[in-house]
């Protein structure tokens, strides 16, 4: 019935006209429903298109610089090599989402009724189209979403059947690659659909993962830390208060707004982390959304990339088991000091392209001094960031010494009494959905290649520089 609704309203939307004052970029209506996502994304294609073609015709035999074999071993790192429109990270001011920063989205962005923080739906709309939506558009997105929220029973059913052992990483993944089963594009692909027409499909796959990740994320969660219930979902509420209501925090506003803001903010960051990288290559064989996800979440699950924010807790945690409450900023200096001298890092500070302090973890850090300025880990939190990046710039141990986002997230959570920290990633997964989906829609809106880059062995590059300057 929800489907039948859905095609119904998108049917009916595509008949509403509209008119577009365009000295002024203001969109007025002759109805009073607003103009839907993928009606906006049709007519922003045609001209993407064109652009692309003139950036290659103008610019496609330029060089971005060279390569050095320290990149070719180093990870590719700072190798420019990935179309992604969603986010450019600058390493001075962080992120930009289309050209604007947390603070321009957290100020523009639609916000819940009595809420102070971006509503996603929002920043999935950013992302897609490059324009700040209303806040009509952004109801309609959220019932949308809602509309669209149900699993397939067998879905339902695979996660149940999964020991409590089994980490729920792995049970997201294998529910995310099982939803490929009602794929649309690859339904689309195999009646022979246009490649012009790729989109289309791929748009509505990726609506349907968004949409589902907050009933797979909650049943996990219920199923391994609780007794296996869960509400349903809630069609006149937006999608961060779904994810906090089938995680059990509905009652909870902070929590709910927290959650708009982690989502928001662990939405996007550029395409050359592991997991956007992952769901973009997978994406780039035609492998439909869910298949593409379902890599990038076990690219997601790996130590070195969405398990960061547990790292910092557990230390943070032992350090105020050895320390005490409100230990001295000397003795947090010596604890950080033993951190490196037995040869650890200091998690959570640091990143690969950043050089100040992330302002995601500004953002986080001014709604824990609005919501929560009298926790224990939040205060030591601060006493860290006041003491840790001196003591990282004397020891030579970090070009950027700055704490990044994964030095508060962790204990945001754990305030409001998600402290399971296994299930941390999947909150993680839920939000970075946003972003690769997005990309994924334009990437087959575009016509992207499959991904072939060159490889090399190490003998090849010895011969390749041999008797070489």
């Amino acid at each position: 019935m929800a489907a039948q609704l859905r095609t119904a309203f998108q049917r009916q939307a595509r008949l509403q006209p509209f008119s577009r004052a365009t000295a002024f970029g203001v969109r007025t209506y002759a109805s009073a429903k607003p103009q839907t996502l993928k009606e906006r994304l049709a007519e922003l294609i045609p001209a993407e298109i064109e652009n692309v073609k003139a950036i290659k015709a103008e610019h496609g035999k330029k060089a971005f610089g060279q390569v050095t074999v320290d990149q070719v071993y180093g990870g590719m790192r700072g190798l420019p090599a990935l179309l992604w429109d969603g986010s450019v990270l600058d390493a001075e001011e962080g992120i930009r989402f289309r050209g604007h920063t947390i603070p321009d989205i957290q100020k523009a962005l639609p916000k819940a009724p009595g809420g102070s923080e971006p509503l996603p739906e929002g920043l999935f709309w950013l992302l897609v189209t490059g324009e700040i939506p209303t806040a009509e558009q952004v109801k309609a997105l959220s019932a949308d979403w809602a509309a669209r929220a149900a699993l397939p029973t067998f879905v339902e059913e695979l996660i149940d059947r999964c020991p409590s052992t089994l980490h729920p990483m792995s049970q997201f993944s294998l529910a995310v690659t099982a939803l490929n089963h009602g794929s649309a594009f690859a339904k689309a692909y195999q009646d022979g659909v246009s490649k012009k027409e790729y989109w289309g499909p791929t748009f509505e796959d990726a609506m349907d993962l968004i949409a589902k990740l907050p009933n797979i994320a909650g049943r996990i969660y219920r199923n391994v830390y609780g007794d296996g219930k869960l509400p349903a979902i809630n069609p006149d509420k937006d999608y961060s208060w779904n994810l906090s209501n089938l995680l059990g925090f509905g009652e909870n506003e902070a929590f709910v707004e927290l959650m708009r803001l982690y989502i928001t903010i662990h939405s996007d960051h550029e395409g050359g982390n592991v997991s956007a990288h992952t769901g973009k290559l997978v994406g780039s064989a035609l492998s439909d959304p869910f298949l593409s996800y379902a890599a990038a979440l076990n690219g997601l699950a790996g130590p070195l990339h969405g398990l960061a924010n547990q790292e910092v807790l557990l230390w943070i945690t032992e350090m105020k088991a050895k320390l005490g409450e409100n230990p001295s900023d000397e003795a947090v200096k010596d604890y950080i000091w033993s951190t490196l001298n037995g040869g650890r890092v200091v998690p959570g500070y640091g990143h690969a392209v950043l050089r100040k302090t992330d302002p995601r973890y500004t953002a986080q850090r001014e709604f824990a001094q609005k919501h929560l300025p009298s926790d224990p880990l939040f205060k030591l939190v601060g006493q860290i960031y006041d003491i840790a990046p001196k003591i990282l710039l004397e020891a030579g141990k970090a070009k950027n010494p700055w704490p990044n986002v994964d030095a508060h997230s962790g204990v945001l959570l754990t305030h409001y009494g998600l402290n399971q920290m296994n299930f941390y990633t999947v909150l993680f997964g839920v939000s970075r959905a946003f972003g690769v989906a997005a990309q994924l829609i334009w990437d087959r809106a575009l016509g992207a290649p499959l991904e072939r880059p060159k490889s090399y062995s190490s003998a090849a590059i010895k011969k390749m520089f041999a008797n070489k300057a």
